[in-house]
């Protein structure tokens, strides 16, 4: 594994969602491109993912960081845990919105992200920059407000503000506004697995850094 040159890395650790998110990840993604084209597909650098946590890290205790996580999820049966998607949502930045299909969080997922956030919390960072992120060269900037979101994800976004989703794609906000106006049938979805990644431009999971099925 290369690691980032980085000080500090911008990690998600997330949840692998199983096919029945992936089918309704993918269509509202194949929709939204069809109206915002330069929006994101999902790919092997914007993988589908429930997010339990965010943080930028030292880059030089990543290793530490795989440890630490193991750790905490070899305790837990990602399989037998069900969540429930209620509702699409967006993150507004200027005129667009990162979209996704939020789940209704559950005790066993708030004590998992819980216990990730304790784990991984003598590694962490206070900030960083576009150097802890994936990025390329067309887009070589990580948007400030992304890199406010991972600094302040704990407390802000996690615990009893803790929004449990799949981000899906990107589109205007009038769009978006449409959208969520629109009736939303629930489901239910399990996990296949959990992984670490490092972030990339509007929060994706853009390269994986450990896997656990």
């Amino acid at each position: 594994m290369t690691l980032p040159m980085s000080p500090a890395t911008a990690i998600d650790i997330l949840l692998e969602p199983d096919a029945r998110m992936l089918e309704h990840a993918e269509a509202n993604n194949a929709r939204l491109l069809q109206v915002f084209p330069k929006g994101f597909a999902l790919d092997a650098t914007h993988r589908p993912h429930v997010t339990l946590l965010q943080r930028f890290v030292r880059t030089a205790d990543l290793d530490k960081v795989h440890a630490a996580v193991e750790k905490v999820l070899a305790g837990t049966r990602l399989g037998d845990m069900e969540l429930e998607a209620i509702r699409y949502y967006y993150i507004p930045s200027q005129e667009i919105g990162l979209a996704g299909i939020v789940a209704k969080p559950t005790p066993r997922l708030l004590e998992l992200q819980e216990a990730l956030i304790e784990a991984v919390t003598p590694f962490a960072t206070e900030t960083g920059d576009s150097g802890a992120f994936v990025t390329t060269p067309d887009d070589p900037v990580i948007d400030p407000l992304l890199i406010q979101y991972v600094s302040a994800f704990v407390p802000k976004a996690s615990g009893e503000h803790f929004n449990p989703h799949v981000s899906t794609g990107v589109a205007s906000r009038k769009y978006l506004d449409a959208m969520l106006a629109e009736p939303f049938e629930a489901f239910s979805f399990s996990f296949k697995g959990a992984a670490i990644y490092q972030l990339g431009q509007f929060g994706t999971a853009a390269r994986k850094l450990k896997a656990w099925d």
